[in-house]
């Protein structure tokens, strides 16, 4: 093969040692690509000394287009461009200064794209699936073995301690995936899976450890606590197997404080810079509000988000070429279906659009949904794909909808008046013309970050079912927080690790077993069986997984919808009163049309409509309509 040296006369120096270790990223890349250009990012430990660099590629289908210099010189990064027509190839890089002996080199593979993308991998989430999030820590230890690690920073793993690892991890959820397709679940969202090799840390006098998940110290493995990354490609190959498909959560605001693009970065502006210390204000207002101060604005975008996660820079090219071509990797590598980025309005939104359009390119069937934890339907839809005429336009396909989760809960604890109780969800989805699908919108009744809904609505059975109910029949996509489905409890008191108890079973040694039947309280198999009931009747109605949506106005704490298309309906009454209501079906002839029988999904059975319906208080009945 023959070979294409180019030799750049800007840097100063070459390898001091050839026992220096070199690390590179991406660690691998993929013939075939939309994209042929690519930054490579080379770290060593020894610094860069001469005058004069030579950089050079095996390849002809490979080509060095730049050298970039960065402030530290532990690093080179290096712009190629990879032919279109390139085959899956091992291509070695070779770079040093006029002493031959002391030039390094690396091999850097081209794979092959996988065929299956679009097919049983990199599949996208959509309103017909039901998405299941936990926490891998706290959900199931499938390999004690792999508890703690000697090399290292927080050695410890004590279940016995809210605030230490507790040794969850990717085979506990393998060992589980039969119990998801009982429940009905169809797509797994993990929290965060990747290297948290943090020091535990002092937070109001409690140490803690990064057990969540959200403080990245290496964008390229997986945490060895919980598999490490074969682990990882194995859980993703047995869940589509099973049906199931694999979101991955994203941090692009943050990392680690012990990440080494913090501790050793290539430069200071990798990272926001300010001249002490500033906290992020935690408003997504200036960021829409045309009255905005210039310092309001940047104090929501580059402030950090606590002192333990520095701030990323994604103004910086080189920083958001790594966090995109990360996530491009990412997605090719493991064959993920989906992303949730995490702390979404944090992140500078130019690159947000950037990256989520190089991931819609490489992988047109991909979903992205992005946190977003405000108080403003508007402010939410503006984050998102949206009908706003306003000045910048986001590309991300939906968000996680709080206005929905909280008009859910108004439905349920408020007393019914003209603008509380069921009337706020009314409301809030009335104000869906701001969105251009939303349909793509993840909507919830709790997560990782939040109260338990079952002690939200004060362990009452009745509301639990109603919620249930609710989550599995509206527009969007429904999320399901583990253990829910078990009536598993708290409040975040006095921290949030009271909400992210382990799922009972899920270790040795525990003294019921949850995942099954047996294990269960009555209680929690009715609630379980609810649940199920409704996740599996979803998987059968198309109406529900992605018909059309028409909502009436709520009348004395009475709310009723439809959800249909053009071979089904489905009627769904929400009945918030404490007592029994009676109503008059004339009113709903527009959709009800000359259906005369009713299929009730919670008890299987079929009844015949009358003019009046009565329902019980605090009940959802939900109905699939027949002739």
């Amino acid at each position: 093969m023959k070979r294409f040296i180019i030799i750049i006369f800007i840097f100063q120096g070459i390898i001091s040692s050839a026992q220096n270790a070199i690390d590179v990223y991406p660690t691998h890349w993929w013939a075939g690509m939309k994209n042929t250009k690519l930054q490579l990012l080379i770290r060593s430990t020894a610094n860069i000394t001469s005058d004069k660099l030579a950089f050079q590629s095996s390849s002809a289908d490979v080509k060095v287009v730049k050298i970039h210099k960065p402030e530290n010189r532990h690093y080179l990064i290096i712009d190629l461009d990879i032919a279109s027509s390139a085959k899956p190839q091992q291509v070695k890089f070779s770079f040093g200064g006029i002493i031959r002996n002391e030039w390094k080199s690396f091999l850097f593979q081209l794979k092959a794209r996988s065929a299956a993308n679009g097919t049983t991998r990199v599949q996208g989430v959509t309103s017909q699936d039901l998405v299941y999030l936990l926490l891998p820590d706290r959900f199931s230890n499938g390999d004690p073995s792999n508890d703690r690690f000697s090399d290292l920073r927080d050695t410890e793993a004590d279940r016995n301690n809210p605030f230490l690892r507790h040794g969850g991890d990717l085979q506990g959820i393998i060992d589980h995936l039969d119990y998801f397709n009982e429940l009905g679940v169809t797509a797994l969202w993990l929290n965060p899976v990747l290297e948290n090799n943090q020091t535990l840390t002092d937070e109001g006098g409690t140490k803690r450890s990064a057990y969540h998940g959200y403080a990245f110290t290496d964008h390229y493995n997986v945490d060895k606590r919980l598999g490490g990354n074969s682990a990882y490609i194995k859980l993703i190959v047995e869940a589509h197997k099973k049906g199931l498909k694999v979101i991955q959560d994203a941090v692009y605001n943050h990392v680690g404080n012990q990440h080494f693009l913090f501790t050793d970065p290539p430069s200071k502006d990798w990272f926001t810079q300010w001249p002490s210390y500033q906290n992020t204000s935690y408003k997504d207002q200036p960021l829409v509000d045309k009255y905005a101060s210039a310092i309001d604005r940047r104090i929501t975008l580059d402030g950090w988000f606590t002192p333990f996660l520095p701030d990323l820079d994604a103004k910086n090219s080189y920083v958001s070429n790594y966090l995109i071509q990360h996530s491009v990797w990412t997605t090719e590598e493991f064959g993920i279906d989906g992303w949730r980025v995490d702390t979404y309005f944090y992140n500078d939104l130019d690159f947000m659009n950037r990256c989520n359009k190089e991931l819609y390119r490489e992988f047109p069937k991909i979903t992205i949904f992005g946190e977003t934890w405000i108080h403003s339907v508007t402010n939410q839809a503006y984050f998102s794909e949206n009908n706003l005429t306003v000045p910048w336009k986001s590309n991300l396909q939906g968000v996680t909808d709080f206005q929905w989760h909280f008009s859910l809960n108004a439905s349920l604890n408020e007393n019914f008046s003209w603008d509380g109780g069921v009337n706020k969800l009314y409301s809030v989805l009335a104000q869906d013309i701001l969105y251009k699908d939303p349909m793509r919108n993840v909507i919830f009744l709790d997560n990782h970050d939040l109260d338990r809904y079952y002690s939200v609505i004060g362990e009452n059975i009745s509301k639990f079912k109603m919620g249930i109910a609710l989550l599995l029949t509206q527009r969007g996509i429904p999320q399901l927080y583990y253990g829910t489905e078990i009536l598993m409890k708290n409040l975040k008191n006095p921290s949030d690790a009271e909400v992210r108890r382990d799922f009972p079973g899920g270790f040795p040694g525990d003294a019921v077993n949850k995942f099954s039947s047996a294990g269960r309280t009555a209680q929690e198999n009715d609630a379980f069986n609810y649940v199920k009931t409704f996740a599996n009747f979803r998987k059968s109605s198309s109406a529900v997984r992605s018909g059309r949506f028409m909502q009436y106005l709520p009348e004395d704490g009475v709310y009723v919808y439809f959800r249909y298309d053009n071979t089904e309906t489905v009627m769904c009454v929400f009945n918030q009163n404490e007592g029994p209501k009676t109503i008059a079906l004339s009113r709903f002839s527009e959709r009800i049309k000359d259906y005369t029988k009713a299929f009730d999904v919670a008890t299987g059975t079929t009844f015949n409509l009358e003019p009046n319906l009565t329902l019980g208080g605090k009940y959802v009945l939900v109905m699939k309509l027949s002739r």
